[in-house]
């Protein structure tokens, strides 16, 4: 299934009035501006309905020279999940590649006995991949913009459900989904801050739980400069504090 077909999917169900995010009506409280906690409800919503245990929303970032999958939620948000660590390290790569030339959703399953592995196997569009999670299936559906943003909306879990003639209503609702979200801020997910080598390392060292003593004197500091460091990676995160930058480092893939 190419790009260009997805969309024409997702734009017929529009036109039939079917529920892209729960709700009958196209005039109903569903269609309104999205902010990101309602957007990670309305995927919850949907991971209901494929009785999936996780979920996330991820962009492919726009450098060729580093494409990868950047977060902007999953089911643990405002954390971030281990699950989301795995995808936006390097087991995502093939989804890049793959998100970037077709539409077509893939799965996955560590090859034991589970309902989600029995019903992904039953699906013709659909095609398998390696293990992204390890012990934990999911099936992935690539996504697009309007304004020529690309992504992928994961669901996760042993007991998934999901039949042939659902996969492409599911399909567009995550279609519908990212959308929105990608209108919440144009452009705003995949940009990377220039961020240092030196304020990189503190930031990575704070995540482990580091005090700024601790910093300064594993990275042969002085205190003073490592807080310096900190100060500046929490403005260009446009973080309120160093934990809030923290989280907001893992959510971009800044660090893991």
């Amino acid at each position: 299934m190419k790009s260009t077909e997805a969309r024409d999917m997702a734009e017929a169900l529009f036109s039939q009035r079917q529920t892209l995010f729960g709700a009958f009506s196209l005039g109903s409280d569903t269609h309104q501006a999205l902010t990101i906690p309602d957007a990670v409800r309305r995927c919850h919503w949907i991971g209901i309905d494929l009785n999936a245990a996780e979920f996330g929303l991820f962009f492919v970032s726009p450098s060729m020279e580093r494409s990868r999958l950047v977060p902007c939620f999953d089911s643990d948000y405002p954390k971030v999940s281990t699950a989301t660590k795995y995808v936006s390290g390097s087991n995502g790569e093939e989804l890049v590649k793959h998100t970037r030339t077709s539409s077509l959703p893939r799965w996955w399953s560590d090859g034991g006995a589970c309902a989600s592995a029995t019903a992904f196997a039953g699906l013709e569009q659909a095609a398998r991949i390696t293990e992204l999670v390890p012990g934990n299936p999911g099936i992935a559906f690539p996504v697009y913009g309007e304004r020529g943003q690309c992504g992928l909306v994961l669901f996760l879990g042993r007991d998934m459900t999901l039949a042939g003639d659902q996969l492409l209503e599911i399909h567009a609702r995550c279609f519908s989904l990212f959308n929105a979200v990608a209108l919440i801020r144009p452009g705003e997910f995949g940009k990377i801050p220039a961020i240092s080598k030196r304020e990189l390392e503190c930031l990575k060292l704070t995540a482990k739980g580091f005090t700024s003593e601790q910093i300064a004197t594993s990275l042969k500091l002085s205190v003073h400069t490592a807080n310096q460091y900190l100060t500046n990676t929490t403005q260009k995160l446009s973080a309120v504090n160093r934990m809030h930058a923290v989280a907001k480092a893992l959510r971009i893939g800044l660090i893991e």
